[in-house]
């Protein structure tokens, strides 16, 4: 893809080139490193965006690396998920893929020269434990009763931890800093873990497994990463991160830079509780189009376009917000509009029924595809004497003049076609309205009625032909929580729209048949009226069509 020079103006390519300038590099080489233990969301885009234009604008190189330290929540099908998202948002990563599990035995290594250094210690209190000796924010931590271990001890009892002498949960390995520190990171972290799981690499090689902090640092400077860049909750990490560097003899010693993370109202970001979504069947699965995953979000009809530009709108900066999902939604309606073929669609379907004309009628009407675009052709519509209308374009009565659509004795135009006049109806026994008699004037098919009281036209509607219109199926996707900051929510339950999906029957002009689709086979149309759908390989398995409303129109 073209290099985007969007980020220009970003404090961090003002390090950037402050660095460049002072010879500090003479490169740039940045990484997206996500944990395989979920799908990526519109989150993750922003970061990804951010590091891969970077590297494009300055022709250096990006990195994509797994975390892959925690064997328990990590597997195969998100680390396929992980690399079809980056590649659909139209990035392309440096070189071979890469795993911190790659590193596994260097990072051994050096967790052995802090032992040796009198930097790190086994310590045997339980997680609950460490939490409590640590302190809080107003109260310094305790030093374990295990810190002042020898260095031959701690060694001996770091190599029986890695030989599997140790049940899970009973030991551990400990950076030795400050339990006094003001800044909880540095309260002696811990820097392994004993967790008997097989890894999806390496097997069953290892039972003790490195923690983030520890790891990724360590792995930047193997790969020679320039600019580390991460979110703010990462802020105070930064210490540890340049500690570790500081006390292992490692050359390279990346720096770490901190942004904003990506908040949207009525949006989690965050996968432990998208997780709970999947869980607990509240959505389909990661890519649910409900869900603000890259792959839902695609499976939804959203563009790599139009995300990529989301990303690009709302910059970078060090300031959390919320921003408002209407700002993602334009970028996507903005080039919807200019790139969708218009037909039309019936989702809450009436019968039509015109009087004057007869049974088995029919003929065809040439429509624009675009109303501003004649590259995009015309399609043939077919006209007959029965159609269907939506059920929400008719009332029997009417006493709001802000209404505009049929009413018994009035007129209205049906879309580029004629205009009709009611005139009767029936009811069945629970008192719905089943049909609509009509009468429609043959001397105005895209013309105006000669204009009088009698003649008056209110309003345009959409319709569909009964006679080869297709039944269709249309999923109506809205926000999944009630609430636009959902993340100070404790219990996402509570907060659960109950309206996310709504699944309605009706038809859909048969000329949809026909359009040319896009080519990147998600099928994307403004039907007129009812807003952006799109139908793809996502409900293979229906009888139907199955369409899903991407957004409403504004």
């Amino acid at each position: 893809m073209s290099t985007d020079k969007a980020h220009i103006n970003n404090f961090i390519i003002q390090i950037i080139n402050h660095d460049l300038a002072l010879g500090k590099h003479t490169y740039i080489h940045t990484r997206f490193a996500p944990e395989p233990n979920g799908y990526l969301h519109i989150g993750h885009a922003k970061s990804i965006y951010l590091n891969f234009s970077i590297a494009n604008f300055y022709n250096g190189q990006c990195n994509l690396r797994f975390d892959d330290t925690n064997p328990v929540k990590e597997n195969i099908e998100f680390i396929e998920a992980i690399k079809n998202d980056i590649l659909w948002l139209g990035f392309k990563w440096s070189g071979q893929i890469h795993y911190s599990s790659d590193y596994f035995d260097q990072l051994y290594e050096y967790a052995k020269e802090l032992i040796v250094n009198g930097l790190a210690y086994v310590d045997y209190l339980s997680y609950d434990k460490i939490r409590e000796y640590r302190g809080t924010l107003t109260q310094p931590g305790t030093n374990s009763p295990y810190r002042d271990r020898s260095v031959e001890e701690n060694l001996t009892l770091f190599e029986k931890m890695r030989c599997g002498e140790f049940t899970e949960g009973s030991a551990c390995l400990r950076a030795k800093i400050d339990m006094k520190s003001p800044f909880i990171v540095m309260r002696d972290p811990v820097l392994y873990r004993i967790k008997y799981n097989s890894h999806h690499r390496t097997g069953t090689k290892w039972c003790i497994y490195p923690m983030y902090d520890f790891t990724h640092c360590i792995c930047d400077a193997i790969e020679g990463i320039t600019h580390s860049l991460c979110t703010l909750e990462f802020q105070d990490n930064r210490r540890l991160y340049d500690w570790i560097l500081d006390n292992i003899s490692i050359d390279n010693h990346p720096r770490q830079y901190e942004f904003s993370r990506l908040n949207i109202e009525y949006t989690i970001m965050s996968k432990r509780k998208l997780n709970i979504l999947v869980n607990n069947n509240i959505v389909e699965g990661w890519d649910d189009p409900r869900m603000p995953t890259i792959a839902g979000l695609r499976n939804r009809g959203y563009t790599a376009a139009s995300i990529r530009e989301f990303c690009r709108r709302i910059g970078v900066t060090k300031q959390d917000h919320n921003i408002e999902i209407a700002a993602l939604e334009a970028c996507l309606r903005e080039e919807l509009n200019e790139s969708t073929p218009r037909t039309m669609a019936v989702i809450n379907p009436i019968k039509i029924i015109i009087n004057n004309l007869p049974v088995g009628y029919h003929e065809k009407i040439v429509m624009p595809n675009h109303p501003n675009k004649t590259d995009m052709g015309t399609r043939q519509v077919t006209f007959s004497s029965e159609i269907y209308i939506d059920c929400s374009d008719f009332k029997e009565h009417n006493t709001n003049k802000q209404y505009k659509r049929l009413v018994l004795g009035q007129k209205v135009r049906l879309r580029h076609a004629y205009v009709i006049t009611a005139e009767s109806l029936v009811k069945n026994k629970q008192g719905d309205i089943t049909v609509v008699y009509c009468s429609y004037d043959p001397d105005t098919l895209n013309k105006v009625p000669k204009k009088s009281d009698s003649n008056k036209v209110i309003g345009v509607i959409h319709w569909v032909s009964a006679i080869d219109g297709i039944k269709s199926e249309f999923r109506l996707y809205d926000s999944i929580f009630t609430l636009p900051n959902i993340n100070k929510i404790d219990n996402l339950m509570l907060a659960l729209n109950k309206q996310s999906l709504i699944i309605r029957h009706g038809i859909v002009e048969a000329s949809i048949l026909n359009l040319v689709h896009n080519n990147d086979k998600l099928y994307r149309y403004q039907f007129e009226r009812e807003g952006y759908f799109c139908t793809d390989n996502y409900y293979l398995n229906k009888c139907i069509p199955v369409f899903h409303r991407i957004m409403k129109l504004k």
